[in-house]
């Protein structure tokens, strides 16, 4: 088994997600999201799935964890009965429940902290860390869009 990492791009308050989708558009950091997850396999809720149109990313096996039985992709009915089939890199990306459940599982979370405040309803959040857990690097401003930063937290050894 390879890396197994959660990847997400979050607010300063740790929004992901507002009426099914992502609430703002960053090119760079999209370009980051395919560089890291090529050839990789990516697990995802349902939810997700849908947000991203019910299609496979290109260059990546796609894996959702659900109850319900898709044709367009590899299904299971838990993240310990999907990381069963993977084999070399894994990355968790999304959503909330999934992230929740997944973060067990993960040796380290890239997030990408985008400037947005998003406010109203339907909106979902990523877990807190706990800080005894995850060991935060240092703080890095994207090269290709000033407004965005990246930060890699770290399991802790024995946690």
């Amino acid at each position: 088994m390879g890396l197994r990492g959660a990847i997400v791009a979050m607010s300063p308050e740790r929004v992901i997600g507002q009426h099914g989708g992502l609430p703002w558009h960053y090119p760079a950091d999209l370009k980051r999201f395919k560089r890291l997850t090529l050839g990789a396999t990516i697990i995802m809720g349902r939810h997700t799935w849908e947000s991203i149109g019910s299609r496979p990313l290109p260059g990546r096996r796609n894996v959702v964890v659900t109850s319900k039985q898709l044709t367009e992709v590899a299904c299971f009915a838990s993240i310990d009965d999907a990381l069963a089939t993977c084999i070399g890199d894994v990355w968790f990306i999304g959503g909330a429940q999934l992230y929740a459940e997944a973060l067990a599982h993960c040796d380290l979370i890239d997030v990408t902290l985008v400037p947005d405040r998003v406010d109203g309803d339907e909106v979902v959040f990523f877990p807190e860390l706990n800080p005894e857990q995850w060991q935060a690097g240092p703080l890095q401003t994207f090269s290709d869009d000033k407004r965005l930063s990246r930060q890699r937290y770290w399991r802790r050894a024995g946690t």
